[in-house]
């Protein structure tokens, strides 16, 4: 992976023309930066290098009005060139950008102390110990102070070798496999159409490839790549590069948006943060209150909302959910900033624990549950337990679970480290793979709650009919189900009916432990309508003439109906006519004894053999048919040897 130094420093201190000295680019390309002698946009340049690679070089604005463009170019970067010049000393910018370079998590550099050709040793050797004492305690204490000059050259060879062996013995550390590459430049160039520039921050990317813009899913394809000046097939992490992009226009893209490959970022308005505010910053940080939030080349203004606090007091750090004014895109562990308006100035910075909007309980859980967020980026560095860092994003981000694209995002692991720990925590019944196509999981204990929610509206449906068999699939979703993937609450059913908690009944399903019973205010009506039809013998009655004679509704009478038919006290023949079991087996009975002389029966031998009007004698050989009782064949019927 490339290396990429980036510059910081006060306005007038050296940067371009330090860059210039080193690599003969001069980084000023605008005609407003010539005309007014001051750097007003990002600038890029490179340090070829004895071992054939070039180190990245991205110089920054220094005045205090394009901040916000030097947060963009020092997103990525891998160490910084702290640029301090002799006669001035330390100034307002000196400090925000080292701040800055703090807050995105930069570890190296080295420390550039220009324009010593206008000043005397004496007082070279003052401002020497003014910037030491200065760097007291940041991330570039024990960083090399070069005295260097870009009139004459002294000191450039010195800062050369120090680059040379910083580029080839730095680690970088390990990036997840999505391709980013936040754009920090966009312009048209004749004869190719759209062009963008920023530095890869993960994955790859080659010529041809399909790729697109977000937010804004707006989908193109890397029809040339250039690194450094020189075309390339295939650009990797810490390149500075630039991307023709086919079919796009140049107003379709913007500064702050990111080239990334189909499926792999998502958009979100909301993201969980560890927010830490400069123990330098003049004010605590506010609940709901506007700020200036930069992530990677972005700017955009956005609210917090603390989970452990009201309010953030200078030096503290807290929990907060990020409410974006439009969509943005990020990565776990990436790193934020936030400044303030009034005063415009840089205030805290934040790490990113969840780019994708997880679910925050209705009921706090208190101090664990916001200890447990704050601690993922130190569980994320225990590379021998990946699976337990995997298991723990998806307990707190809750329902419904993630898919394997969405994880990538939520915890940065490349691809194969993000499988082997999923298949882990599968074979270990932690987490449940509900979805095989797109890969969704779901942590254990979730899935647990979902079953058991699922269970108790099954309960309460019973209690509700407690005369009902069974219910329909579809009625056991109510509130445990909503905004769930069909696929998801399918996984939940079918664990129930493996576990035999659910049973199925006929269509529907039920509880495994749901027995139907009766009423003491039912018991009775009950009772009338079997005697009735006990009484009836071989010509049951009409069962709306019983309903009409007690009085009953047949609404009233459905669950004892299908309780009697259930129990086998009755067996319903068609709509409107069941017999009792006693009267139905005395009438199979005697159809059996006929065959034992008989090879076949038809209307009329029946009609002899019970003496019953035609209306139930079509309705019993009907029912024999279909019951596999008798078999017909034309207008006869013969006794099944397999009926009962």
């Amino acid at each position: 992976m490339a290396v990429i130094l980036g510059t910081a420093g006060h306005i007038d201190h050296g940067k371009t023309r330090l860059v210039q000295a080193l690599t003969g680019i001069d980084c000023d390309r605008l005609n407003e930066e010539k005309r007014r002698g001051i750097t007003i946009d990002l600038g890029f340049a490179w340090l070829d290098l004895a071992n054939g690679e070039k180190l990245g070089i991205i110089d920054v604005p220094g005045h205090e009005r394009f901040v916000r463009t030097m947060v963009a170019g020092a997103f990525g970067i891998d160490l910084v060139m702290l640029v301090i010049a002799a006669d001035e000393g330390i100034m307002p910018q000196t400090r925000e950008h080292l701040e800055i370079c703090s807050l995105l998590g930069v570890q190296e550099g080295l420390v550039a102390l220009t324009k010593i050709d206008m000043v005397e040793n004496d007082w070279l050797s003052m401002v020497t110990e003014e910037v030491r004492n200065f760097l007291q305690g940041s991330f570039l204490e024990n960083a090399p102070i070069f005295p260097v000059s870009s009139a004459n050259g002294q000191g450039l060879a010195e800062i050369k070798h120090f680059l040379q062996d910083k580029a080839t013995s730095l680690q970088k550390k390990a990036a997840c496999d999505i391709f980013r590459l936040p754009v920090d430049r966009v312009f048209s160039l004749h004869g190719h159409g759209t062009v963008v520039t920023g530095t890869v921050l993960s994955g790859n990317l080659s010529t041809d490839e399909a790729c697109v813009v977000m937010p804004g899913e707006i989908l193109s394809r890397a029809r040339s790549i250039e690194r450094h000046g020189e075309s390339t097939q295939t650009i990797y992490p810490g390149s500075r590069c630039a991307i023709n992009l086919q079919g796009l226009e140049k107003q379709d893209i913007a500064r702050g948006q990111i080239i990334s490959k189909p499926g792999q970022l998502f958009a979100s308005q909301r993201w969980m943060l560890k927010v830490t505010s400069l123990a330098s910053a003049p004010f605590a940080l506010k609940q709901r209150v506007e700020y200036h939030f930069h992530h990677a080349s972005k700017e955009c203004t956005a609210k917090l909302v603390f989970r452990d606090c009201q309010n953030l007091a200078p030096g503290q750090s807290a929990l907060a959910e990020v409410l974006f004014t439009e969509p943005m895109c990020g990565v776990f562990a990436d790193r934020c900033v936030l400044r303030g308006s009034s005063p415009l100035r840089t205030l805290a910075g934040a790490l990113i624990l969840s780019p994708l909007p997880p679910i925050w309980p209705k009921k706090n859980q208190g101090e664990d549950l916001v200890q447990r967020w704050l601690a993922l980026p130190e569980r994320a560095k225990d590379t021998q337990k990946l699976h337990a860092f995997v298991l723990e994003v998806l307990e707190l981000f809750g329902l419904p679970g993630a898919n394997f694209a969405q994880l990538r995002v939520l915890t940065a692991l490349a691809s194969k480290n993000l499988s082997q720990a999923l298949e882990q925590l599968v074979s270990r019944a932690q987490i449940v793979l509900y979805d095989r196509e797109t890969r969704a999981y779901l942590s254990k204990s979730h899935f647990d709650k979902l079953c058991c929610d699922c269970l108790l509206r099954a309960k309460l449906l019973h209690e509700k009919a407690p005369l009902q068999a069974a219910f329909a699939r579809d009625a056991l979703f109510g509130p445990w189900s909503e905004n769930l993937p069909k696929k998801l609450t399918n996984k939940v059913i079918e664990q129930l009916l493996k576990d035999q908690r659910l049973s199925n009944e006929g269509e529907g399903l039920r509880l495994t432990s749901h027995v139907l019973t009766l009423a003491s205010d039912t018991q009775d009506l009950r009772d009338k309508i079997l005697s009735r039809h006990r009484q009836a013998g071989l010509t049951p009655p009409n069962y709306k003439d019983i309903l009409e004679d007690l009085g009953i509704a047949e609404k009233e009478a459905a669950a004892v109906m299908t309780l009697l038919c259930k129990n086998g006290e009755l067996v319903r023949i068609k709509d409107g006519l069941y017999y009792a079991r006693e009267a139905l087996e005395e009438i199979q009975n005697k159809v059996r004894h006929w065959f034992t002389d008989h090879d076949s029966l038809d209307i009329a031998d029946l009609k002899s053999l019970l003496g019953l009007s035609r209306k139930y004698l079509i309705a019993l050989l009907e029912y024999f048919d279909n019951s596999h009782f008798t078999m017909r064949v034309g207008d006869k019927r013969t006794l099944r040897k397999t009926g009962s």
